[in-house]
């Protein structure tokens, strides 16, 4: 079991056991730490890379990190789509898609999903699937969490439940 993971499965322990906790079904949230350059590279390393030139995909499967600034996205596996221009691959990343332990990192904030789908020149994450978000000492769950990496902001949604500390008891 990775750090993430353990520290994902605290997290959402202590939103089980937590009372006083808000719930609803869709909360609007700030991503500062998540507001980056989406024109930087994208550095993927894995296990196994394979590549089909016929749909102008690549599949890296194993261990896989993808790093673009400061952000870094780990999976079990993620599927590369290049964009496309007259039916024929450009080499330019159209979006990644990651499944299987995902976890989204920058700074202190720190995302784990089921999947999440990177739209790099729509410059948005969608993480899907018991999505538990930190920031800090605040946590966050849903089942889908939408950021956009232009503006920093981002939206939980699907039975949201969050902790926020008030430093009252601390």
């Amino acid at each position: 079991m990775t750090v993430f993971s353990r520290f994902a499965a605290a997290v959402a322990l202590a939103l089980l056991m937590v009372s006083g906790s808000a719930f609803a079904q869709g909360a609007s949230v700030a991503f500062g730490g998540l507001k980056y350059d989406t024109s930087l590279p994208v550095e993927i390393t894995a296990d196994e890379l394979t590549v089909d030139q016929a749909t102008g995909s690549a599949v890296f499967i194993g261990s896989v990190v993808a790093g673009q600034g400061e952000m870094r996205l780990s999976a079990n596996r993620v599927q590369v789509q290049y964009a496309t221009e007259n039916g024929q691959a450009t080499g330019r990343i159209d979006q990644l898609v990651a499944t299987g332990s995902v976890t989204l990192v920058n700074g202190v904030e720190a995302a784990e999903a089921d999947k999440a789908v990177y739209s790099v020149s729509g410059a948005e994450i969608v993480m899907t699937g018991n999505v538990i978000l930190t920031q800090g000492v605040n946590a966050l769950s849903g089942e889908k969490l939408t950021v956009d990496l232009t503006t920093g902001s981002g939206r939980m949604s699907g039975r949201v439940r969050t902790i926020f500390q008030t430093g009252g008891n601390q």
